[in-house]
């Protein structure tokens, strides 16, 4: 009621004349303090409401200390980030002392430590703006609220809040281990995180090695990707954690080195496992981990380290267990020869300044050895060793609970579910902690179980939700709103992060197209475009009825990921997701890519479609043309 009260002042000091001029920013009327917080996600954890308002206009300034550079840095990202938003181009100003009215003020204040935290700040609007925070993270979260508050109304009611998270882990995992996520996808999701001030990405991926090239299968990203990604991330503070899940799930890594394979007793190979016992094996992985180094440049290492015997058990290689017994007598288990495996690589990590993360279930108390100490535990899956015994034993321990999982084509989280318990971080699978000291924080996880079972585009509008509330409740409370209904309409309200591409708009309207390779050289077809309920687009051959889908080739989970398979025409299904496929605008034309394989249309010199990874072979740049519109009935032209 305060700020419709705040309006109303404003529209009739507009009507007798009395209104501010286009240089005022702020209404200094007695109108009535806004009794509740305004409407952010996280919501603030406190707000004391002042009087007035707070509007940008044409004379307002970001504006640091000249002996302020993180207070800069955050400034032309929030200049940035308000262009992006239409809100102008704010200009960057280094001045001494509080500013003038109208100014948006950001400062860094190391003295503040105390009661700000690592990532706290304050935030005061009166006839200016002033973000404070004890570091540059802190003020970063400031602006972010910034940026929700003027993506809900024109105008800032009066206040204060102090506002600090509840746990320094605020994160998202993605799996992008098998089927390949598009760069843009993921920078989307990093403007989103950070406009939710959720600070940790893991990325378990594939990185193109120069040092293995044999190991190159695709679904792997360019160096030049990562470090651009990388990049964003730095600015948008959010910590990009790489994993290469060993050592078991190696299959991407080793299927073409049987010499590194587990063998059991039997002369099987194992292409998912890493043999822990070859000191090959762990020169290889750590070979990997270094050459990651020169592209990812967070001071953490995620190594995986969960299901190694999924689906067996270590009685099959006995060689297992006598490696653990030569190195740490009669009494070890094959257990601690994977634990040992686990403290070779922290080490090698934190010769390399980096910390070392694994997942809990390898944990099963059937080992004598101990992990190492500094070894955070991510718990995902409720196993012998709980995790108040994590704590107990001083790990660090992050809360990646199965319940916070989103599998494509399986498992969704039930956010609403979530939401009425009041889940917290301290709430694991099979146990819920009464305290969180120890605890880092808690993120949701994104895997591909079921390759082709949703898109890039379907992923995204499920994660809307989950992403919200995993930056709720681990900022402050689990419950802000009464009900979930109340939370979704404060996260609606709030929306996407300023800078955000919209992957969802093909670049062409329906219809029927000729499809011409730019050359000229090949025949053209004729096809009609439709575009999906997730924004690409099938492609129907008119004369036959039957729509263009890649399905050949070897199969990785669900899906036809090997390079140079055929493009086929087939029954039409909408919803096979394998038929759908994205028109990306380039110079002369378009390419064409798969919406789930992210494997780009090459088009042979005998007329057929295969598909490649766009750096194996140049896609094919396209051409599109309608036909003419039929002149309507009555035009004599």
């Amino acid at each position: 009621m305060a700020r419709l009260a705040g309006i109303l002042i404003t529209a009739l000091l507009l009507v007798t004349g009395l209104a501010p001029t286009a240089t005022a920013t702020a209404t200094t009327s007695a109108a009535t303090p806004a009794a509740a917080a305004p409407r952010t996600v996280p919501a603030l954890t406190n707000w004391t409401a002042g009087q007035g308002e707070f509007a940008l206009t044409d004379a307002t300034r970001l504006v640091v200390a000249p002996a302020d550079p993180a207070a800069r840095r955050t400034a032309d990202t929030l200049a940035q980030d308000l262009r992006a938003a239409g809100r102008g181009a704010l200009p960057v100003a280094a001045v001494r002392g509080s500013g003038r009215p109208g100014d948006i003020l950001i400062a860094t204040d190391a003295g503040r430590s105390g009661t700000l935290g690592a990532e706290g700040y304050e935030l005061r609007v009166a006839d200016r703006v002033r973000i404070t925070g004890a570091t540059a993270a802190g003020a970063f979260y400031g602006t972010r609220t910034l940026l929700q508050l003027l993506a809900t109304a024109d105008r800032i009611p009066a206040g204060r809040t102090v506002d600090i998270p509840a746990y320094p882990e605020r994160g998202v995992g993605v799996c992008a281990c098998y089927i390949h996520i598009t760069p843009a996808w993921l920078e989307n999701l990093v403007r989103d995180m950070a406009y939710l001030k959720l600070n940790q990405l893991l990325l378990e991926l594939k990185v193109k090695s120069d040092r293995h090239p044999e190991a190159n299968s695709w679904g792997y990203y360019t160096k030049d990707e990562i470090r651009q990604l990388v990049a964003l991330g730095d600015r948008y503070h959010i910590t990009i954690v790489p994993e290469i899940n060993s050592p078991g799930h190696m299959d991407p890594w080793i299927e073409r080195r049987p010499d590194l394979q587990l063998t059991d007793s039997d002369g099987v190979p194992q292409p998912s496992r890493l043999d822990v016992t070859s000191p090959a094996a762990f020169s290889y992985y750590t070979d990997l981990m270094d050459e990651y180094a020169e592209v990812f440049t967070a001071p953490v290492w995620h190594m995986g380290a969960d299901e190694y015997m999924l689906g067996s058990d270590f009685a099959k290689y006995p060689h297992i267990l006598e490696y653990a017994r030569q190195r740490y007598g009669p009494a070890a288990t094959p257990q601690d020869a994977f634990i040992d495996f686990v403290n070779r690589v922290q080490a090698h990590a934190a010769d390399r300044g980096k910390q070392l993360r694994i997942w809990n279930d390898g944990l099963t108390g059937d080992h004598t050895v101990p992990v190492a100490a500094g070894t955070t535990v991510e718990h995902w899956l409720n196993v012998r060793t709980r995790p108040s015994e994590l704590l107990a034993q001083g790990y660090r321990v992050m809360n990646a609970s199965y319940s916070l999982y989103l599998i494509r084509g399986g498992f969704h989280m039930d956010t609403a579910s979530l939401y009425a318990q009041g889940w917290d971080p301290r709430s694991f699978e099979g146990e819920k902690v009464a305290s969180a000291a120890g605890i880092t924080g808690a993120k949701i996880s994104l895997w591909p179980d079921n390759g082709r079972g949703e898109t890039e585009n379907e992923v995204a509008a499920g994660l809307f939700a989950p992403l919200r509330y995993i930056a709720q409740t681990t900022w402050g409370a689990p419950r802000p709103d009464a009900t979930y209904a109340e939370f979704t309409a404060r996260a609606t309200a709030v929306g996407h992060a300023p800078g955000r591409t919209d992957l969802t708009r093909p670049p062409l309207p329906d219809g029927t197209y000729t499809l011409r390779e730019a050359a000229g050289q090949l025949p053209a077809v004729r096809r009609r475009i439709t575009r999906t309920a997730d924004g690409y687009v099938t492609l129907t051959d008119p004369a036959t009825g039957r729509c263009a889908e890649t399905r050949s080739g070897r199969l990785t989970l669900n899906t036809p990921l090997e390079p140079g398979s055929p493009v086929t025409q087939e029954a039409c299904s909408a919803a096979s997701t394998l038929q759908r496929w994205q028109l990306t605008p380039v110079q002369g034309g378009f390419h064409l890519t798969q919406a789930i394989t992210r494997m780009s249309v090459v088009l042979t010199t005998d007329g057929r479609w295969l598909q490649y990874p766009p750096d194996q072979r140049p896609p094919t740049v396209w051409t599109l043309t309608a036909p003419a519109a039929a002149p309507q009935k009555g035009n004599r032209s």
